[in-house]
């Protein structure tokens, strides 16, 4: 109708898309810690997929080995929402799989939990990789921090020690990862950026569930597809031969 406020379909996606969601920012609560996100993976492969009884069997039995109730309550909390966020094929690899294997799970978990984690890694650590300069610096942070402020200003409204808490805990998981090796050195220096150890069982579950997750391994799924591509293309020159037997015959 004239004089109406009318918007279309595009004008609320293009609204939508400069409001970019808030990040989870109580993974601070929690480092990685795949040793206790497998023991919350067997409770709950034990509970039948049941996620209250498995809160309530962790911390009745204080499976999380917790110094104090409060300090329970606050690991199995966080811990459990990233769990939460696994494929059950995901959660018996964490309960049953290798150390590394755990590690790659409990990694998996902040990926799709924690926004954070998996944009650092995106755009910081791939791009160091790329660029064949693997040393990740106080700047390459400090430069992927102000940028991300503009779309996350709940970073920016940190204290500051919030802020350094924040910092440091997502530090500590790309080591505990695997994707950042070495103490930070001299002239800036945070360490080493490398691609973790991903065995095939948890590349075909990355895959599985999609093969975009691969980016958070510092992996390309692109190996993967051309293999299967090769499979699928393996028959062709057998059907030629019998075409080629079948005009001999002729």
């Amino acid at each position: 109708m004239p004089g109406s406020a009318q918007h279309s379909p595009l004008d609320h996606l293009a609204t939508a898309a400069t409001r970019a969601p808030k990040y989870c920012l109580s993974f601070t609560a929690a480092s990685l810690r795949p040793e206790l996100a497998a023991v919350i993976a067997g409770i709950h492969l034990e509970e039948d997929g049941d996620w209250a009884r498995t809160k309530a069997a962790v911390l009745e039995r204080n499976a999380l080995q917790a110094r104090s109730a409060s300090t329970g309550k606050r690991l199995e909390s966080e811990l459990r929402q990233r769990l939460q966020r696994l494929t059950t094929p995901q959660l018996e690899l964490l309960a049953n799989g290798t150390s590394d294997e755990r590690i790659a799970m409990a990694w998996l978990a902040v990926l799709k939990r924690i926004q954070i984690a998996a944009d650092v890694t995106r755009e910081v650590l791939i791009g160091k990789l790329s660029s064949l300069d693997p040393v990740l610096r106080r700047s390459d942070m400090a430069a992927f921090y102000e940028a991300t402020e503009r779309d996350h200003p709940e970073l920016e409204a940190l204290a500051p020690s919030s802020q350094q808490k924040v910092r440091s805990a997502l530090l500590q998981m790309l080591r505990d990862a695997g994707l950042l090796y070495g103490k930070a050195g001299k002239g800036g220096t945070l360490g080493t950026v490398q691609r973790p150890l991903v065995s095939p069982q948890v590349q075909e579950l990355l895959e599985d569930d999609d093969p975009a997750l691969m980016a958070g391994f510092l992996l390309s799924s692109t190996a993967r597809s051309a293999k299967a591509g090769k499979a699928k293309a393996a028959p062709k020159p057998a059907a030629k031969k019998v075409g080629a037997a079948r005009r001999k015959a002729a």
